[in-house]
């Protein structure tokens, strides 16, 4: 699967423990969209566009109405990065 550098970095934040929390607006539709490490900090590469490539992808999910993680698909599309730690 062809995945963007972007792509990649959200994906490798969420198989770390990361989530993306989303905010709705009048009509139930998703505006905004954070994406959290799994530290708390936020990434600001993740944009709504991104985040829908994402979802339409099957990359992520979210479970009963919670925030969005990694998929099996996700975690398998992630190439392995070294942890800069």
């Amino acid at each position: 699967m062809n995945i963007s550098k972007y792509e990649q970095r959200v994906l490798h934040a969420l198989a770390q423990g990361g989530r993306i929390v989303h905010r709705r607006d009048e009509q139930g539709r998703i505006n905004a969209v954070d994406c959290f490490t799994r530290e708390g900090y936020v990434l600001t590469d993740c944009t709504l566009s991104l985040f829908q490539r994402l979802r339409r992808r099957g990359l992520i999910a979210s479970q009963g109405g919670g925030p969005y993680r990694a998929t099996r698909l996700g975690l398998a599309s992630v190439r392995s990065q070294l942890d800069n730690r």
